[in-house]
């Protein structure tokens, strides 16, 4: 039994990572606020500790008063939003300690809680910090030098358990006290308070269904006391787990080998994403985490699942409750407009269920209902995808759905697990300082919840619209059929754009086989796709004698079939989602105009232009789009100028290799060099927004060519 600090030594942590490192912590001695983020850093690196954006941390320093010089105390604390595992400086809000205890003087009660939190703007030290967060006061009142809120999962799972008071005291010997669930604000940190002067002496706080207050007079005994208390609980879960009766009643069906899970999920992500896109278009994320599968393979999924989340950190990211799907794991998915005519009603009882918990707990001055769609969705025997606005908050979704798994995994196994109430989730999510957040939020971007694949994009004029569109809110396959230049595009769209913007796939766009697999990963990581644009390409100039026949089928397979086979596997993901779409075919100015040496890929482009028309012509029932841009000259940055095309443009047209800019510059209307993002805004004119009812377009970006007018 665990009676007091210091039981562990760092070695021995099994549950929860030690990762002080003293040297790094010895070059911030005397920063107290530098040691809070370096501490904040080391506990948000590990999952098991509290989620992304969960918990906050503070620290209380003394400092001089701006305005008399005299020392006052100033608390240090997480701001609004944010996640302590990236927390900066900037990241903090600075407070006067005295003033926040002033405001209790303020205080008229629990009706009047929201007031407060605009009160904490009286109270601010340093102009320059974040916001302050609804958590402010429950750190100010207590009064130690540095504290840690986290919502650990071990933690979690007992502050959910219907005796998480009776173990909390049994399993602590009374050295963590025990405040039930209520809202955070400024009364729950008058109850820290209270609980304290109650329990002289404890070294931390559980708060029922919701997380974990511990604290030291350093940051290091902080940091220390968290991780024992956390471990503490994460062995009592251990040591209960299959005791009593098997985990979650045991399994009850079995999961399908990993191949046969990734390949049912691929070929069901764009049929539920067009489900669950009726309100906003939604990014989806897939996983099949082993936990995942224990839950939805168990006897207690039909009970447990309904129950919802506990915490409310969990519960704002995954909704009231999931949506378990009623439909086999080795289903024949091969007839899609069947499969969804099949889940249909399975999702309208799911928005007439939260239609209802909106109804029957809205208040006089709730928001509008939001979107009544399921975030969560659960798949026995598959996995579980996640759908919101963007992929960063679909795959947190599913972490955060993770560690609600993990809770009632828990509580199940030594008690029995409780949900949050009802009518206290509503409280939370449709809380009046949530939605003023929600309204805070930046307006979305052109290309937000839009998922495009640009063939040839490791590179050239695809690499730059997959940039554009990157920029502009879309997620983006990033795909070449050279390895080292994709492992080079990939490093580049990381350190611009972080881990959710895009993934890459090896595409020959020749290979059916290739071209399944890359459609496959972007429903996987994104949920389907919305644009798909043809950019791949190569080009051979010969006269007609050299031309070899050799020649004359690369340039065909790659353009003309390429562009066939990548459309057709492209508009059969957007009629799966049913919601419409954009193929984009760069094409050439050579499609249009007769040149010396170029028989081949002239008569090839040609094909591409007129099959776009075809593909237009018999796509717009499907409201999918398909238009041209005509590029000419885009030598930056382009495999094709490296090699023997450069030369033999250059040679018929009597020049050399060098001066090939200049010439194709001079003989254009504009007198412009043509970029590689040049023909990317032209991409995203087509897609932005402004052009949604034109389909079957040229738009050429050469400078002006007068010979390429289309007439």
């Amino acid at each position: 039994m665990l009676t007091q600090a210091n039981t562990y030594q760092p070695s021995s942590f099994k549950h929860v990572s030690y990762l002080w490192d003293d040297a790094k912590a010895a070059a911030l001695e005397g920063d107290e606020v530098g040691l809070l983020i370096y501490r904040s850093n080391l506990l948000g690196a590990d999952l098991r500790l509290t989620n992304y954006g969960g918990g906050n941390t503070s620290c209380k320093v003394t400092s001089p008063d701006p305005l008399t010089g005299d020392p006052t105390e100033v608390m240090w604390v997480k701001g609004s939003g944010g996640d302590i595992g990236t927390l900066k400086k900037s990241g903090l809000a600075a407070l006067y300690l005295n003033r926040l205890h002033a405001l209790k003087k303020r205080y008229r009660g629990l009706a009047f809680e929201d007031e407060m939190v605009e009160l904490f703007n009286y109270c601010i030290y340093d102009l320059n910090s974040k916001a302050p967060s609804i958590d402010t006061p429950l750190h100010a009142f207590l009064p130690f030098k540095h504290v840690d809120h986290l919502h650990p999962d071990a933690a979690i799972a007992i502050a959910a358990a219907k005796d998480g008071k009776r173990i909390t005291q049994e399993l602590f010997n009374g050295q963590i006290g025990w405040v039930d669930w209520q809202r955070p604000g400024f009364d729950l940190g008058l109850q820290l308070e209270q609980c304290l002067a109650d329990n002289p002496g404890i070294r931390g706080i559980m708060l029922g269904s919701h997380g974990l207050f511990t604290w030291g007079d350093t940051a290091y005994e902080s940091y220390v006391n968290t991780l024992e208390v956390i471990e503490r609980c994460a062995e009592y879960l251990e040591d209960n787990f299959g005791k009593n009766r098997p985990v979650f009643g045991g399994a009850i069906r079995q999961s399908l080998p990993a191949e046969n899970r990734t390949a049912q999920a691929a070929a069901l992500a764009p049929v539920l994403r067009g489900l669950c896109s009726g309100h906003t278009r939604m990014i989806g994320h897939f996983t099949d985490d082993e936990r995942v599968l224990e839950f939805t393979n168990s006897a207690d999924l039909d009970r447990l699942a309904p129950l919802g989340t506990s915490c409310p950190d969990h519960f704002l990211r995954t909704k009231i409750s999931p949506l378990v799907l009623d439909l086999p794991a080795d289903i024949d998915l091969s007839d899609s407009g069947a499969i969804k005519a099949g889940l249909e009603p399975a999702f309208a009882a799911y928005r007439a269920m939260y239609a209802e918990y909106y109804e029957s707990c809205k208040h006089p001055n709730s928001p509008a209902m939001r979107d009544p769609n399921p975030v969560v969705i659960l798949w026995p025997g598959v996995g579980m995808f996640t759908f919101a606005k963007d992929k960063q908050t679909a795959r947190v979704a599913a972490e955060f759905y993770i560690n609600a798994i993990n809770v009632m995994k828990g509580a199940e196994a030594v008690s029995e697990y409780t949900s949050l109430p009802r009518q206290e989730a509503f409280d939370i999510e449709y809380w009046l300082l949530e939605e003023a957040k929600l309204q805070r939020m930046p307006k979305p971007k052109p290309l937000s919840g839009k998922i495009a694949l640009v063939t040839g994009s490791a590179g050239g004029i695809g690499k730059a619209i997959a940039r554009k569109f990157a920029n502009e809110g879309a997620c983006v396959i990033i795909n070449d059929m050279d390895a080292d230049r994709l492992s080079s595009a990939d490093a580049e769209f990381k350190a611009q754009y972080g881990r959710d913007t895009h993934t890459t796939a090896l595409l020959d766009v020749t290979s059916a086989d290739a071209i399944q697999k890359a459609f496959e990963k972007a429903a996987l990581a994104f949920g389907g796709v919305d644009i798909v644009v043809n950019c791949a390409g190569l080009s051979i100039s010969k006269p007609i004698e050299e031309h070899t026949e050799k020649d004359w089928d690369l340039l065909y397979d790659v353009l003309v079939k390429g562009q066939f086979l990548v459309t057709q596997y492209g508009v059969a993901i957007m009629r799966k989602q049913n919601l419409g779409g954009d193929v984009l075919n760069i094409v050439s100015k050579n499609a249009l105009v007769s040149g010396p040496n170029n028989a081949g890929y002239g008569s090839a482009k040609a094909a591409q232009m007129h099959l776009s028309r075809l593909n237009a012509a018999e796509l717009g029932k499907d409201r999918i789009r398909v238009n041209v841009v005509n590029p000419d000259a885009v030598i930056a940055d382009s495999k094709i100028w490296a090699g023997e095309w450069a030369e033999g443009r250059a040679k018929a047209y009597g020049v050399s290799v060098e001066e090939l800019p200049a010439y194709y510059a001079k003989r254009t209307l504009l007198n412009e060099v043509i970029l590689p993002d040049d023909i990317a805004n032209a991409c995203f004119a087509y897609v932005g927004g402004l052009l949604d009812k034109s389909t079957g377009n040229v738009l050429n970006v050469d400078g002006g060519v007068a010979m390429a007018f289309v007439r």
